[in-house]
């Protein structure tokens, strides 16, 4: 389609009327609505080759003057004849890409060493690795390796050694902002590009393609960042060239002051898509207290107390009958000590003899409605001799029972939190946890201070490199596949 447009501008300089006429009917046929994901896929993309010696019958692009900070001419050309001049080596060139029907292809000169070799993709490359350089100092440990090339041609190799043997592949591609902020050969797409989506769409599904072939079936996970431009379009493009996967996106609070935008919402957050291959599926791993919630449990070092009457699901009195029995309360004490029989579901009232000086604590919630507890008789009397039992509130307010459950008495046992001795309950008290390791699965919403793009992102570069300012536009010699700035590959696969 971005072709036909090209064609298009072509001829409205040779036959005005024609192309208004193809016009017309062009926006009749992008009009109609499509099902689905549509795209153009046959976007044509190139990456230069800096350093390859130009020959005849190669795409070139010519250079812009040294020293420049523009782009240049973004035209590809082809080499008829090489010529030896006064001055050095000197290609004539012929205009690439250009119906000779529509208009006769330009031509010009340039000296060789203005010129850098273009190669399209659907062209043969044959890429291979060249060690400039290694830091050791990971003693017996494996190395990374860092590859520094134009990332679908540095992922397509590595397909002959690692052909479904990746765990896990992160991508971090250009956000297609409308601002300059990735190339499509060589050239930035501006925010007013009609196919700006299109090409984007194009550039990653190559990408993802070479990626799916990379991953093991069996047991691995694709990991995309994004931000609210391509989200959507991102997401289905996944889920076509993933439909085997199971596939979920978090949202990830990168600025929490958030970033002000004239006629819109602040925006303080991207977005991660997780795309799970077979077995693979998130873990329980240590995290630090900024993952765990500001309510419901915390992990504050100390022993996790929880409620004694159940919650959320089979919590009413109806699910777990036998579940449904009176403590027995000192509120001298404010202590458990005694455990009275179920009542049976059948019974209309709770009719039960209460010791001189007791009362009696049921698993029945504020509105009045009948619960239960966790535990039966018997595992609640082992909990109480073990000190696991214990009340919060009051007698005019109303007492409320809490225990602490295996996996956290497991930690007071393997000394995790320390006992230091019982309450006057018979309750235990226990020292904080010297080392506390949250093991849990993060949720879809992310808000951990260490992932503040500005403090530990923006200032951390500032810190490291006090002197060094970032280049927003090529220098010369620069591809827009080997490690220029804000090209295509600034944000690696």
């Amino acid at each position: 389609m971005s072709r036909l447009t090209d064609l298009l501008a072509q001829a409205r300089k040779a036959d005005p009327q024609l192309a208004a006429d193809l016009e017309a009917e062009f926006r009749q046929l992008t009009g109609r609505s499509q099902f689905g994901l549509v795209f153009e896929r046959h976007q044509p993309e190139a990456v230069e080759l800096p350093g390859r010696p130009v020959r005849r019958g190669d795409t070139v692009r010519v250079l812009p003057p040294r020293g420049s900070l523009t782009i240049g001419d973004t035209r590809h050309w082809v080499v008829t004849d090489l010529e030896r001049t006064p001055d050095g080596k000197q290609a004539h060139l012929t205009e690439a890409d250009v119906d000779p029907e529509v208009r006769e292809p330009a031509t010009s000169t340039a000296a060789l060493e203005d010129l850098v070799v273009v190669a399209r993709f659907e062209d043969p490359i044959y890429p291979g690795l060249v060690e400039t350089g290694r830091v050791e100092n990971g003693g017996d440990k494996p190395f990374h390796t860092v590859i520094n090339a134009e990332n679908f041609h540095a992922l397509e190799m590595l397909t002959y050694t690692h052909r479904h043997k990746v765990d896990c592949i992160y991508i971090d591609p250009p956000y297609n902002t409308g601002a300059k902020d990735w190339k499509y050969n060589n050239d930035y797409v501006e925010g007013d590009d009609d196919y700006r989506h299109s090409k984007w769409l194009s550039f990653m599904e190559r990408r993802l393609k070479v990626a799916k072939d990379l991953l093991n079936p069996q047991d691995s996970v694709l990991i995309v960042t994004i931000d609210e431009k391509e989200y959507l379009r991102l997401g289905m493009l996944l889920e076509q060239t993933f439909p085997e996967a199971r596939i979920q996106m978090v949202s990830i609070q990168i600025n929490p002051a958030n970033v002000a935008r004239r006629g819109a919402f602040g925006r303080s957050d991207e977005y991660a898509y997780f795309v799970m291959l077979g077995e693979c599926a998130p873990m329980r791993v240590p995290l630090g207290d900024g993952w765990v919630s500001m309510k419901g449990r915390t992990f504050t070092g100390r022993v996790r107390w929880d409620l004694l009457r159940r919650s959320g699901t089979n919590a009413n009195r109806v699910d777990r009958p036998n579940l449904f029995y009176p403590l027995e309360i000192d509120p001298n004490v404010g202590a458990v000590v005694g455990v009275g029989a179920s009542i049976p579901l059948d019974a209309d009232h709770l009719d039960v003899a209460v010791p001189e000086g007791r009362v009696l604590l049921w698993p029945i919630r504020k509105d009045g409605t009948h619960g239960n507890w966790q535990l039966s008789q018997a595992r609640l009397v082992e909990h109480l001799e073990q000190g696991r039992v214990r009340l919060g509130g009051s007698l005019q307010k109303g007492f409320v029972a809490y225990y602490i459950k295996g996996g956290e008495y497991a930690k007071v046992l393997n000394g995790t939190y320390p006992i230091q001795g019982r309450d006057h309950d018979g309750s235990l008290i226990t020292g904080e946890s010297i080392e506390v390791t949250n093991r849990a699965i993060p949720g879809t919403q992310w808000r951990i201070a260490a992932h503040d793009s500005t403090q530990y992102g923006s200032r951390l570069l500032k810190n490291l490199l006090p002197d060094r300012a970032f280049p927003a536009l090529h220098e010369r010699g620069c591809s827009a596949g080997l490690n220029p700035p804000a090209s295509s590959s600034d944000r690696a696969m």
